[in-house]
């Protein structure tokens, strides 16, 4: 029987453990790895179900690693904002490793083993960064999810070797000033673990040294996450990365970057700090209207399925900054909620795209003509993502929409109202020009050319479960969220 107290240590060992036995598997027959990669995800989403569920019975779980006592040593801390997380993440990686079977046996046959090594780490990289207490651990797990992915974008289209590179002086950059912001704090601290920075800080509210380190590390954040104008590097990154790599990326990266800017937000620098002391809320919830406009406008534009989905990814990232910084309850609220529902409908969207591509063989919108007759379960899952995306009741997409509109509301920022209200007239734009292509223009096979059931099982899943946690938002945020926001908001 495992002791329940490991588990927060479980949900980042296994996978990491993991990937050392894929690669070695690998060696000896390739077979192995997508098996091996689901068996240890599965424990890893296991221990992250049953840490979350510890949480909200006896609340914040403190895990000290080799027994050393903060904040000299490095300790894991789960609580309702990272519990959530850490389930998303988990349970995402997951269904990706059952989707991407097929999908990396045709597109990257003689690197299987490299493939889901790749994976098992970035996905250990996303788990660190998430469940870690120490500011400095945070930045090495970072830097071990962005080789990772960079690594497997390259491994895609011929053009994705030059999308990755973008990427990487990009994510260079921003992992760099996010080092260099932690440097000031330690300089004027003496610590790196966030909790103890969270009672040393009010004391240097003042100082300049401290002012630097907060804009150093948000612009870094910021750079990791893609937000506009930031943005550059992801949409080609995540168009030509191979398609099981864009499904675990798209849903996850910009997710767990946006957590990041969170935890520094109320964990590190303290909300006190952020919206009494600093008088730039306004001038970010401005620069997350521009993004929802400017990602949304984008998305029109393309012609590329996979390229116009990356482009609603950046309206969405303008969707949670923004209501984090409202200042209000409502505002953190539909943020967080966001995370979740987002990481999602991400996911669907992108499973569905590509089990279309792997048929039709191409993924420009001219190619999906009469795929609604060609594949009509998978293009009712795609159209379940579609309706959350828009924001239609009762998908799950609906109702973080509606917190994130009554923060606007409350907190009278009524061009974010109204950004959230364009962002949806472009989505439902958007998604019935594809069912225009997709449904009224002939097919040039008018034949039922279904996806394999391994591509179409947890695709259904995750358009079942849009609905699902739209019907139990309401539990999901007094059960969960409501003790992520902090006090006194």
């Amino acid at each position: 029987m495992i002791d329940s107290a490991q588990f927060p240590a479980l949900i980042v060992v296994i996978p990491l453990l993991s990937a050392f036995i894929v690669c070695m598997a690998g060696c000896f027959n390739r077979r192995f790895c997508q098996p091996l990669t689901v068996l240890a995800l599965a424990g890893s989403c296991w221990a992250s179900f049953a840490t979350l569920g510890q949480v909200i019975k006896t609340g914040a779980i403190h895990y000290r690693l080799g027994g050393w006592a903060p904040p000299m040593g490095i300790e894991y801390v789960v609580d309702h904002l990272n519990g959530l997380v850490l389930v998303v993440v988990t349970t995402v990686a997951l269904l990706v490793a059952v989707f991407s079977k097929i999908s990396v046996e045709e597109e990257l046959p003689a690197r299987i083993n490299l493939f889901y090594t790749l994976y098992l780490l970035l996905v250990t990289g996303l788990l660190g960064m998430t469940i870690t207490g120490d500011a400095f651990n945070l930045y090495v797990l970072l830097e071990i999810s962005a080789l990772t992915t960079y690594a497997l974008i390259t491994i895609g289209q011929p053009r994705a070797l030059h999308a990755s590179f973008n990427y990487l002086m990009i994510g260079t950059i921003g992992a760099s000033l996010y080092l260099l912001g932690v440097g000031h704090l330690y300089i004027m601290t003496g610590s790196l673990n966030m909790a103890d920075l969270a009672v040393i800080l009010p004391e240097l509210y003042s100082s300049k040294a401290i002012l630097v380190a907060f804009i150093l590390i948000m612009v870094g954040i910021w750079a990791k996450m893609a937000f506009f104008p930031m943005h550059s590097w992801l949409p080609n990154a995540y168009t030509y990365a191979p398609n099981a790599t864009s499904c675990l990326i798209a849903p996850l990266m910009t997710k767990v970057s946006v957590y990041i800017m969170l935890r520094v937000m109320f964990s590190i620098f303290t909300p006190a700090y952020i919206y009494q002391y600093l008088s730039v809320a306004n001038a970010i919830v401005w620069l997350a209207v521009i993004a929802i406009v400017g990602g949304s406008l984008l998305a029109l534009a393309q012609k590329d399925f996979k390229k116009m989905l990356t482009y609603l990814i950046i309206a969405e990232v303008g969707y949670m900054v923004g209501g984090a910084w409202l200042a209000n309850e409502y505002g953190i609220t539909g943020a967080i909620l966001h995370i979740l529902n987002d990481a999602l409908m991400t996911l669907c969207l992108f499973m569905a795209a590509g089990a279309i591509i792997y048929r039709v063989g191409g993924q420009q919108l001219s190619d999906l003509k009469g795929v609604f007759r060609r594949m009509p379960i998978t293009m009712s899952a795609f159209m379940v993502g579609a309706l959350s995306m828009i924001g239609v009741p009762p998908t799950a997409g609906f109702f973080s929409k509606w917190y994130l509109i009554l923060g606007g509301i409350q907190a009278a920022r009524w061009e974010f109202v109204g950004a959230l209200l364009f962002s949806s007239l472009v989505n439902a734009v958007l998604f019935f020009r594809i069912i225009e292509i997709g449904y009224f223009e002939a097919p040039e096979d008018k034949g039922l050319n279904e996806a394999p059931l391994s591509m179409l099982a947890p695709l259904l899943l995750v358009a079942m479960s849009l609905v699902v946690v739209g019907i139990y938002s309401g539990d999901i945020v007094s059960t969960i969220i409501q003790n992520a926001v902090p006090e006194g908001i």
